[in-house]
Protein backbone atom coordinates (compact mmCIF):
# COMPACT_ATOMS: atom_id res chain seq x y z
CA UNK A 1 0.00 0.00 0.00
CA UNK A 2 1.24 3.46 -0.92
CA UNK A 3 0.29 6.58 1.03
CA UNK A 4 0.47 10.08 -0.38
CA UNK A 5 0.35 13.06 1.98
CA UNK A 6 0.17 16.72 0.99
CA UNK A 7 1.13 19.75 3.03
CA UNK A 8 1.60 23.48 2.60
CA UNK A 9 -1.84 24.80 1.75
CA UNK A 10 -3.36 27.86 3.34
CA UNK A 11 -4.67 31.37 2.85
CA UNK A 12 -2.69 33.84 0.77
CA UNK A 13 -3.38 37.25 -0.75
CA UNK A 14 -3.57 37.71 -4.51
CA UNK A 15 -0.08 38.02 -5.92
CA UNK A 16 1.39 35.96 -3.11
CA UNK A 17 3.17 32.61 -3.10
CA UNK A 18 2.75 29.20 -1.56
CA UNK A 19 4.75 26.01 -1.75
CA UNK A 20 3.00 22.65 -1.61
CA UNK A 21 4.78 19.43 -0.73
CA UNK A 22 3.74 15.84 -1.25
CA UNK A 23 5.47 12.75 0.04
CA UNK A 24 4.77 9.17 -1.00
CA UNK A 25 5.56 6.32 1.37
CA UNK A 26 4.91 2.61 1.82
CA UNK A 27 5.66 -0.36 -0.37
CA UNK A 28 7.21 1.50 -3.28
CA UNK A 29 9.26 -0.27 -5.91
CA UNK A 30 9.32 2.69 -8.27
CA UNK A 31 7.40 5.88 -8.97
CA UNK A 32 6.82 7.02 -12.53
CA UNK A 33 4.82 10.23 -12.50
CA UNK A 34 3.89 12.52 -9.66
CA UNK A 35 1.48 15.34 -10.15
CA UNK A 36 -0.81 17.98 -8.73
CA UNK A 37 -4.49 18.34 -9.52
CA UNK A 38 -7.09 20.74 -8.19
CA UNK A 39 -10.83 20.75 -7.75
CA UNK A 40 -13.56 23.20 -6.75
CA UNK A 41 -17.29 22.68 -6.26
CA UNK A 42 -17.81 24.31 -9.65
CA UNK A 43 -15.05 22.55 -11.60
CA UNK A 44 -14.09 18.93 -12.05
CA UNK A 45 -10.66 17.82 -10.91
CA UNK A 46 -8.12 19.13 -13.36
CA UNK A 47 -4.43 18.67 -13.92
CA UNK A 48 -2.23 21.48 -12.64
CA UNK A 49 1.23 20.04 -13.27
CA UNK A 50 3.02 16.72 -13.37
CA UNK A 51 6.56 15.47 -13.55
CA UNK A 52 8.08 12.16 -14.60
CA UNK A 53 10.90 10.34 -12.88
CA UNK A 54 13.19 11.68 -15.59
CA UNK A 55 12.17 15.27 -14.90
CA UNK A 56 9.87 15.93 -17.85
CA UNK A 57 7.07 18.30 -16.91
CA UNK A 58 3.82 19.57 -18.25
CA UNK A 59 1.52 22.28 -16.95
CA UNK A 60 -2.02 23.49 -17.38
CA UNK A 61 -2.08 26.60 -19.57
CA UNK A 62 -3.61 28.59 -16.73
CA UNK A 63 -0.55 28.15 -14.50
CA UNK A 64 2.32 28.26 -17.00
CA UNK A 65 4.89 30.82 -16.00
CA UNK A 66 3.54 31.07 -12.45
CA UNK A 67 3.80 27.55 -11.02
CA UNK A 68 6.84 25.28 -10.95
CA UNK A 69 6.79 21.57 -10.19
CA UNK A 70 9.90 19.81 -8.94
CA UNK A 71 10.75 16.45 -7.50
CA UNK A 72 13.20 14.74 -5.17
CA UNK A 73 13.31 11.13 -6.31
CA UNK A 74 15.40 10.03 -3.34
CA UNK A 75 12.67 11.24 -0.98
CA UNK A 76 9.68 10.26 -3.18
CA UNK A 77 8.57 13.86 -2.80
CA UNK A 78 7.13 16.37 -5.23
CA UNK A 79 6.78 20.11 -4.76
CA UNK A 80 4.63 22.78 -6.33
CA UNK A 81 5.90 26.34 -6.08
CA UNK A 82 3.00 28.69 -6.77
CA UNK A 83 3.75 32.34 -7.46
CA UNK A 84 1.58 35.27 -8.54
CA UNK A 85 -1.45 33.52 -7.14
CA UNK A 86 -4.89 34.57 -8.32
CA UNK A 87 -8.32 34.13 -6.73
CA UNK A 88 -9.16 31.62 -9.45
CA UNK A 89 -6.36 29.39 -8.14
CA UNK A 90 -8.48 28.78 -5.05
CA UNK A 91 -9.18 25.06 -4.86
CA UNK A 92 -8.40 21.85 -3.05
CA UNK A 93 -5.09 20.62 -4.41
CA UNK A 94 -4.52 16.87 -4.65
CA UNK A 95 -1.27 15.02 -5.12
CA UNK A 96 -1.11 11.92 -7.28
CA UNK A 97 1.59 9.30 -7.71
CA UNK A 98 1.75 6.28 -9.97
CA UNK A 99 4.33 3.55 -10.16
CA UNK A 100 4.89 -0.03 -9.05
CA UNK A 101 4.85 -1.70 -5.67
CA UNK A 102 6.76 -4.60 -7.22
CA UNK A 103 7.70 -5.61 -10.74
CA UNK A 104 4.56 -5.52 -12.91
CA UNK A 105 2.37 -4.53 -9.96
CA UNK A 106 1.24 -0.97 -10.60
CA UNK A 107 -0.29 1.47 -8.17
CA UNK A 108 -2.03 4.82 -8.38
CA UNK A 109 -2.45 6.76 -5.17
CA UNK A 110 -4.10 10.05 -4.27
CA UNK A 111 -3.63 12.26 -1.27
CA UNK A 112 -6.41 13.66 0.87
CA UNK A 113 -6.03 17.14 -0.54
CA UNK A 114 -4.92 20.49 0.84
CA UNK A 115 -6.94 23.69 0.63
CA UNK A 116 -5.45 26.71 -1.10
CA UNK A 117 -7.41 29.95 -0.75
CA UNK A 118 -6.36 33.12 -2.55
CA UNK A 119 -8.24 36.08 -1.16
CA UNK A 120 -7.69 39.59 0.15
Amino acid sequence: QVQVVESGGGLVQPGGSLRLSCAASGSIFSINTMGWYRQTPERQRELVARITSGGSTNYADSVKGRFTISRDNAKNTVYLQMNSLKPEDTAVYYCNADGEVAAYRPFISWGQGTQVTVSS
